[in-house]
Formats: C-alpha cells, sequence, structure tokens
C-alpha cells in the first residue's frame, strides 16, 4: 500500500490510497484540470480511480467531487449527512454510496474504517485505510481529539495528521475574531500541540511516515509543526513530511 497528497490546505484537499488494483481519491478539491495534472504528476490517469471517499461537505474538500464522479465514471462514498449537505449545495453525484459512519466497509483491494470527528459539517468523518497487512490513518478538519479518534488511529503504519495553525500566530493574525473562535474552537481545526498531544497518546511503534497536514498559510510554518510532531515521537525534525498546498506530497510506500 501506498499513498500521497494532491494538495492540502485551505485552497484544496485530495489524497490518493493505492493498493493492488485499487485507486481511491480521498476527498476532491480541485478543479478537473487542476486534479488531472495533480494526479499526473503522481503517475496516475483519472482513468484509474476506482473510487472517491468524501470526508465531508467544506468547498476545499468537494469542489471538483462531482465533476470529477461524473466525468470518469466512478462512486462516490459519503455519509448520509454530506450527502444531504452536497445536495443541498446543487451538486449531483451520479452514483452514491451512503456509508455509516461507525462500520467499515471494502472497495476492491482496501478495507475502510470510517470514523466521526467533531468538525463544524453536516455528518464529517474521517478514515483509516487498511490492505490487510499495513493501515494508513488520516486526520484532518477535526476540532479535538475525542477518545474514539485515539483509538481508531492506534497502532497505524502511517499517520497524516492535521496541524492546522499556531495558536500564537493565529491570535496576532489578522483574521476576524469570529473565524478565529470557529478554527480555535471544539469543531475547528486541530493546531500543532494538539496534533502532538495525539501522538503521544497512541502507540506509534510501527510508524513509518508521519505527515503534517492542512496546514494554514497565513497562521502556522512548515517548521512549527513538524518540530511539534517530532518533539511527540522523539526522533528528528527531518524525519516528519509536511504536506504543502501546491503539491501536496509524493508517494510514500509501506513496506
Amino acid at each position: 500500500m501506498r499513498f500521497a497528497s494532491l494538495g492540502s490546505g485551505s485552497q484544496g484537499n485530495s489524497l490518493i490510497v493505492d493498493a493492488g488494483d485499487t485507486k481511491i481519491l480521498l476527498d476532491c478539491g480541485f478543479s478537473m484540470r487542476s486534479a488531472a495534472e495533480r494526479l499526473a504528476r503522481l503517475d496516475v490517469a483519472c482513468e484509474e480511480i476506482t473510487a472517491v471517499l468524501v470526508t465531508h461537505e467544506h468547498g476545499d474538500h468537494v469542489s471538483g467531487v462531482s465533476r470529477f464522479a461524473a466525468r470518469y465514471g466512478v462512486p462516490v462514498h459519503l455519509t448520509h449527512g454530506t450527502h444531504l449537505a452536497v445536495m443541498a449545495g446543487a451538486k449531483i453525484l451520479p452514483d452514491c454510496r451512503l456509508i455509516d459512519s461507525h462500520s467499515r466497509f471494502s472497495i476492491g483491494d482496501l478495507e475502510i474504517f470510517p470514523f466521526p470527528v467533531p468538525h463544524d459539517a453536516r455528518e464529517p468523518v474521517q478514515f483509516v485505510f487498511s490492505d490487510g497487512n499495513h493501515r494508513l490513518g488520516v486526520l484532518t478538519d477535526a476540532g479535538t481529539v475525542t477518545p474514539h479518534v485515539v483509538q481508531m488511529l492506534d497502532h497505524c503504519d502511517a499517520l497524516v495528521l492535521e496541524c492546522n495553525h499556531d495558536p500564537d500566530l493565529l491570535a496576532s493574525s489578522d483574521y476576524p475574531a469570529v473565524l478565529k473562535r470557529r478554527i480555535a474552537g471544539n469543531y475547528g481545526h486541530l493546531d500543532n500541540a494538539q496534533a502532538a498531544a495525539l501522538l503521544q497518546g497512541i502507540e506509534t511503534g510501527r510508524l513509518q511516515h508521519v505527515v503534517a497536514a492542512h496546514l494554514s498559510e497565513q497562521n502556522n510554518r512548515p517548521h512549527l509543526a513538524a518540530t511539534a510532531l517530532a518533539g511527540a515521537l522523539g526522533c528528528a525534525e527531518q524525519w516528519i513530511d509536511v504536506a504543502d498546498q501546491g503539491g501536496g506530497f509524493g508517494w510514500r510506500q509501506l513496506v
């Protein structure tokens, strides 16, 4: 199993997970053209995508899903609440598969474990992916870490973790006060210290890759996120990967 990011940040998010003959796109917050170009950088053709999973209805995660799914005839998997929110936004999903936020399911060579997260969306979820040998955990767009989140991300071989902001940078930014409260609130986004605390609360002995993701370009810095996660793991800062908006990150293999 391997994984990569097309891009990560407030302007658009998408992750690809590849196992055997199965290639799953997790979210697509990019235009058709941009998604195709970003996939091409990873040597993947749009026609190779098996399915799209959606975490929640916010535009930076879902804006390109409908057109991508329609153009390439792939099913879209999402919760009932997310589906209602997407449809309310006048987006049409031609092949829609509703999922339960607590029930695992399979797509091709991958077993997928959704789990609910606290975020200001209709029914948001994040996912753990397994090929039977390795587990990849993904957690972005969550305002706080719940005991269930900890349980789901325990004993993973790779983690993609939200490090959205540094509290001091957010507090001193020119964002409106209401937006600052939303980002820092329990239904907003994880900061660097919260992500680090999560790592300290789970078994990390199997980790081969840790990626800091969904960084705010204004309210965070890559070295701050990497330093926080490295401190929690007791590893070198250079061992931590950081996803960016323009290029995401390249393929990471689990062996």
